[in-house]
């Protein structure tokens, strides 16, 4: 695996090695890697969210369109006989 070094200030460094103890991970760079991927989390939902909002709407979110979500949700959560 690829390394990268970084340098932090010392109150940088203590409040990451006190998340690492706290949070129970095992080691600064899992910490770190943790990070990175709810960044690249949030950059995803962002762009998501953009693309809906410049989205048409593809039908009226009306009554019946709430029935419907929540027929099927009924429908999927009875347990199935056997």
């Amino acid at each position: 695996m690829p390394t990268m070094n970084i340098s932090l200030p010392g109150t940088l460094k203590a409040f990451v090695d006190d998340q690492v103890a706290q949070r129970g991970f095992g080691t600064s760079s899992e910490y770190v890697r943790e990070l990175i991927r709810r960044d690249q989390e949030r950059f995803q939902l962002r762009g998501l969210l953009l693309d809906g909002a410049t989205s048409p709407p593809a039908r009226p979110a009306d009554k019946a369109y709430f029935e419907r979500l929540r027929s099927g949700v009924r429908k999927a959560a009875k347990p199935r006989s056997r």
